[in-house]
């Protein structure tokens, strides 16, 4: 008796699983579906080379004010290891503080300059990004496409012949001359 009600769940779904197949299939010869690489349009438009060209630069900048924190961290570091067995306990101690004090504020420092590149970095890329929206957005309107996916965000094959990122990338620096 169990059983029956079991089979006959079963049996509904297979027919419900098989029968939308037929309609399924004839909804996806209608789809029209593109794939752009949003890292590989921004990359190429002119204003995210700018972005890039501005944000390398200034990750320059930094590196250089902090190359000679490093440098210095690395020499007391090397002090301490040649000279602590010649050192009373208390001068070790107190030039491992030193060490350690200044490897603390170092480390604010870097943490500082990351927030600062993260900051910059998010400040030239968010108009680049919400005209980037609006420009697929328009070219997928007018040119039909029912999708348009980011082929690095889970598509596992696409054929080149939907890659729309050129076309895209062109859209993107007409659209950012205005």
């Amino acid at each position: 008796m169990m059983l029956r009600p079991i089979a006959f769940i079963g049996l509904l779904f297979l027919v419900i699983s098989f029968g939308g197949q037929n309609v399924t299939a004839a909804s996806a010869a209608e789809l029209k579906i593109g794939v752009m690489n949003v890292q590989k349009v921004l990359l190429d438009s002119v204003s995210g080379k700018s972005a890039k060209n501005l944000f390398e630069a200034k990750a320059k900048e930094l590196k250089g004010k902090f190359q000679n924190d490093e440098n210095a961290l690395s020499a007391m570091q090397q002090e301490i290891e040649k000279k602590s067995s010649a050192w009373s306990a208390e001068k070790k101690e107190a030039q491992v503080r030193e060490y350690q004090k200044k490897g603390r504020e170092y480390q604010v420092k870097t943490e500082d300059a990351r927030f600062e590149l993260k900051q910059l970095q998010d400040k030239e890329l968010e108009p680049i990004l919400k005209t980037l929206q609006s420009v697929v957005e328009a070219y997928g309107k007018k040119n039909g496409y029912t999708v348009i996916l980011d082929s690095k965000a889970g598509v596992l094959y696409a054929n080149s012949a939907v890659d729309i990122s050129a076309d895209l990338t062109k859209a993107l620096d007409q659209a950012m001359k205005k």
